[in-house]
């Protein structure tokens, strides 16, 4: 297995005074490795990616961030560390054009020339943004925004990558340009956590799968070998709903 760039270690996580959503999750993701969770609604998979990412501070457990534990740590400083997350939805700005979307992402970088070297890297890797740089991010379909948030989240040159249901709201043809982008993201050395409702989909495309049920990993192992697991249709079929 490739170094471990990120890991979850016995997390147990909720919200306010509720029982808790994650209740002893452990999830390891290495060096250029996508991993992704699916499982039913209501299994902790968005939780996880908010715990991760400082949006949400676990209860209990660790979160380690290439060897350093950074459970608790803000949004701000994990991403200063190497850690970007794209949520749920469009966040593109959508009065903005492409280029002012992508350069927030790089707001720190303040040697100029290094700037200019992250956004030309970021063009080559998704050629849309490239070919709409100066348009509103308004304009783009729902799968060029989605490459643009990802543009964007790549100017840091990040260690690993978050991504919540970036299937969500998309055609097949978007769909499959996407996690195509996400292949692409592995391919550079990048790591990624992904959280997927589209089962199917994302198992195809990821390195390992994790089925989550009730905040823990019921069934973990090779994503392809997971797809063809009936385990995963029964729990599907029996999760808790959210």
């Amino acid at each position: 297995m490739s170094e471990a760039v990120l890991s979850l270690e016995d997390v147990e996580a909720g919200y306010g005074r509720a029982a808790p959503v994650l209740r002893g999750l452990s999830v390891t993701v290495g060096a250029g490795q996508v991993v992704c969770l699916v499982g039913p609604n209501g299994a902790g998979k968005s939780t996880a990616l908010k715990v991760a990412s400082g949006l949400l501070a676990p209860r209990s457990g660790r979160v380690v961030l290439a060897g350093r534990d950074v459970a608790g740590l803000s949004p701000q400083r994990l991403l200063g560390l190497g850690l970007a997350h794209v949520p749920q939805g469009h966040s593109v700005f959508r009065e903005m054009t492409v280029a002012e979307n992508v350069r927030l992402g790089g707001y720190t970088v303040r040697d100029p020339a290094r700037l200019a070297e992250r956004v030309e890297a970021v063009k080559e890797l998704f050629p849309v943004v490239a070919e709409r740089w100066g348009s509103m991010a308004g304009l783009l379909s729902g799968g060029q925004q989605k490459q643009v948030e990802f543009a964007r989240a790549l100017m840091l040159e990040p260690k690993v990558v978050l991504l919540d249901e970036p299937s969500m709201g998309l055609d097949p043809r978007a769909t499959r340009v996407v996690f195509d982008q996400i292949d692409l993201m592995r391919r550079t050395g990048v790591a990624v956590l992904l959280v997927e409702q589209n089962a199917r989909r994302a198992l195809e495309t990821a390195d390992v799968g994790c089925v989550l049920d009730l905040g823990r990993v019921h069934i973990s192992g090779p994503a392809r070998d997971l797809a063809a697991d009936p385990r995963l249709g029964r729990l599907y079929l029996g999760g808790a709903a959210t």
